[in-house]
Parts: C-alpha cells; sequence; structure tokens
C-alpha cells in the first residue's frame, strides 16, 4: 500500500503538465498516449497478435502537432486514412493480418482518441482549467476511495470472472469519494452543487466501466498489469484506464448541457 501511495503522488507533476496547458499540455499527452499505446499492443502478443506499432505512435505524434497547431477534424480524418491504407499495405505483403490491424485501430480509438478528449476539454471551454480537474479528480477520487473502501470493507464481489479483488462495497466508495470530491471542487468555483453531484456519481461509474474493461483485457490476455512502469500501480495505461472513458464523459456533458 505504501509503495502504491508514493507512486501516486510522484504522478502529480505529470497533472500538473497537464492541468497548465500549452506545450507542456501536449507533451505530456504525447507521452502518456505513446506510452499507453506501446503497453495496450505489448499485452495482445501474449495471445500472438501483432499490432503496427509504428502506426499508433504515428498516431500519438500527430495528436500533439494537431493540438500546437490547431488543425481542423478534416486532418484527423485523413490521417486516420492514411494509417489505414499503410495497413492495408502490410496485410497485402502478409506481414500482418486482420486481427492485427483491428487491435491496432482498437488501440488509436480506445486509448489516443478518448484520451485526446483531456486536451479538448481544456482548449474548448472558458473554464477549461477547472473541468479537467473534474475528470481526474473523479477518476482518482473513484480509484483511491475504490480501493481504500475495498480494502478495509469489502466483503462482496463485484465481477469476481473480470477482476476477483473488486468488491461491490469498494464501488461504493469509489461513488461517494467522486461524488464529494466533485462538490468540493464546485464549491469553490461556484458550480451548481446538482450538477457535481450527478457529474460526480455518473462519472464515477464510467470510471469504473473503464477500470473493469482493462482488466477484462488483461484477464484474456493473462497478464496482471499492462507494464511496470509505476511501482504499485504497473502501467501508463493501469493508471489512466478510467481517465479514458471519464475524459469523453466530461466533454459531452459539458457539451451538450453547458455546465
Amino acid at each position: 500500500m505504501k509503495t502504491r501511495i508514493i507512486s501516486g503522488l510522484i504522478l502529480l507533476p505529470l497533472l500538473l503538465l497537464i492541468v497548465y496547458g500549452g506545450i507542456p499540455l501536449y507533451i505530456a499527452e504525447f507521452l502518456v498516449v505513446g506510452i499507453a499505446l506501446h503497453e495496450f499492443y505489448k499485452a495482445f502478443e501474449a495471445k500472438e497478435i501483432e499490432p503496427v506499432f509504428i502506426v499508433g505512435y504515428i498516431f500519438a505524434a500527430y495528436l500533439a502537432i494537431k493540438n500546437i497547431f490547431n488543425l481542423p477534424l478534416m486532418y484527423t480524418y485523413a490521417m486516420i486514412f492514411g494509417l489505414f491504407l499503410v495497413c492495408i499495405v502490410y496485410m497485402l505483403k502478409g506481414k500482418k493480418n486482420i486481427i492485427d490491424v483491428s487491435i491496432t485501430f482498437s488501440g488509436i480509438f480506445y486509448v489516443a482518441v478518448f484520451f485526446d478528449f483531456v486536451v479538448l476539454t481544456k482548449n474548448g471551454f472558458g473554464k477549461g482549467d477547472i473541468y479537467v480537474w473534474l475528470i481526474f479528480i473523479i477518476s482518482f477520487c473513484t480509484d483511491v476511495f475504490a480501493y481504500f473502501t475495498g480494502y478495509f470493507f469489502g466483503k462482496h464481489k463485484l465481477i469476481p470472472l473480470v477482476s476477483p479483488k473488486k468488491t461491490i462495497e469498494g464501488s461504493i466508495g469509489g461513488i461517494l469519494g467522486s461524488t464529494v470530491g466533485c462538490m468540493i471542487l464546485g464549491h469553490f468555483f461556484g458550480m451548481e452543487m446538482i450538477h457535481m453531484v450527478v457529474i460526480g456519481l455518473v462519472g464515477s461509474i464510467i470510471a469504473q466501466f473503464g477500470d473493469l474493461f482493462a482488466s477484462s483485457i488483461k484477464r484474456y490476455v493473462g497478464i496482471k498489469d499492462y507494464g511496470k512502469l509505476i511501482p504499485g500501480h504497473g502501467g501508463i495505461l493501469d493508471r489512466f484506464d478510467s481517465v479514458i472513458l471519464v475524459a469523453p464523459f466530461v466533454y459531452n456533458v459539458i457539451k451538450l448541457f453547458g455546465i
């Protein structure tokens, strides 16, 4: 537990880079997405699936360039189309198959596109700084409160076939922690409390879906963690699996309802 807490504190500078915005944010995004994609692709090698790593790396670099120069959405469509053509060439040469290509693009959409919503949230709203904090408060409060609630009070398994250690008590603790965290943020920045309660509650459920989805992949390929980069947490993808789903949720809620 001590190692897990210390490693979590070490991640704070990365979070500050993300919240700071500008070039530091784009560099942080490139590093997180690039490493997470590598971990995602590497995991499937246990099933003799060979994703096109370079395609994922190129897209991670493209996201940084896209955000630095504020490129329009059509460039992203063109990039995805071009990378798909590259994968077709690999297939025609017999170096890759449809499963390899499918996992390659699953990683691009699941890891890269979804995480890019952190940047979209930061740059797309007048209160972008606050909304980015909202993303990470939901994700990290859910994780921390679920972990400690489950550790001390967990008795009933949540979904043992996917993640044997997660409990119903931990899940409830995560929801409460996320909701309270959002309420505290809302109090300091004059946001509607009912909005914070709903976002904190629903966001926590989505965060746990993200965690469980990542766990189901690990269980399928037969690994414990996506990496060993962060002691007590595993890899970058282990740490950001909930952020990946919470970011598009927060962005779209704000965009649709103008919170």
